[in-house]
């Protein structure tokens, strides 16, 4: 049985839980938020796309 989940929502637990142990302060979390939404919105987001693609389907292949 294969669970699945948004990468959108691990990638934002992940900075939930640094900013709560503290090992990123709000003001990184901030601009690692707005470096994302800006990132998408570049002609980079194709090439981004595809490798994380290519990453998770090469670990769900690993078994």
């Amino acid at each position: 049985m294969a669970i699945t989940i948004p990468l959108v929502l691990l990638f934002g637990v992940i900075v939930l839980l640094l900013l709560r142990f503290k090992a990123l302060g709000a003001g990184a979390v901030a601009v690692a938020v707005l470096f994302g939404f800006y990132l998408a919105d570049t002609g980079a987001r194709h090439t981004i796309n595809g490798l994380t693609t290519a990453v998770v389907t090469s670990l769900a292949n690993q078994r």
